[in-house]
């Protein structure tokens, strides 16, 4: 379980293929406490740290966690870190798990006031999750949903966002992981009654 608030965004370092994708991270922050068998959230993908040094960490990644993520996982990416809460940690965003609904596309972005709007088109199967006021993780990140437009959703980022995370970055047609809330997903399946 995560907040979805980043720690620091880290270096994909090496890519290995084989049985499955492992993948070299450079971090610092992340790194104070970490051991191998710990879960982090890597652009907002729950992962296990298979190897730990001082510079980075190892995660192995299984062909249905590439099939579900965006197309990052490749050398020099800057992805999005997060370790896992402890039984007392604050909760500043929202409960996150890191486990990727699908994939959204930016479609948008838009200058606000002291702010900047990024657009995203979910895959339409998950857009029902989303709602006004409701929450997202995007790339690991706890974000509110600003508003919906047709078949698309915005958030509205702030300078602090923008400048710690990797969403900065992000440019039209980029694609990012996409958590939907919880709630919504438990919310829907009682009330079909399974």
């Amino acid at each position: 379980m995560f907040t979805g608030l980043v720690e620091e965004t880290g270096e994909i370092l090496r890519v290995e293929e084989g049985p499955f994708l492992r993948v070299r991270i450079a971090a610092q922050e992340v790194l104070s406490d970490l051991k191998v068998g710990d879960s982090v959230a890597v652009d907002g993908v729950c992962l296990t740290a298979v190897a730990v040094d001082g510079e980075g960490f190892w995660v192995e990644l299984a062909q249905e966690t590439l099939r579900r993520t965006a197309p990052t996982w490749r050398v020099g990416h800057r992805p999005n870190l997060e370790r896992a809460l402890r039984v007392g940690d604050r909760l500043g965003g929202h409960f996150v798990t890191g486990h990727v609904d699908g994939v959204a596309e930016v479609v948008a972005i838009r200058e606000a006031p002291g702010a900047r709007d990024f657009y995203f088109r979910p895959p339409r199967e998950l857009l029902r999750y989303v709602a006004e006021k409701g929450s997202v993780a995007l790339n690991g990140v706890s974000l509110t949903v600003a508003g919906l437009e047709g078949d698309a959703f915005f958030v509205t980022l702030i300078p602090h966002t923008l400048k710690v995370t990797n969403l900065g970055s992000l440019r039209v047609g980029d694609r990012v992981n996409l958590e939907v809330d919880l709630i919504a997903r438990y919310l829907e399946r009682l009330m079909r009654g399974e």
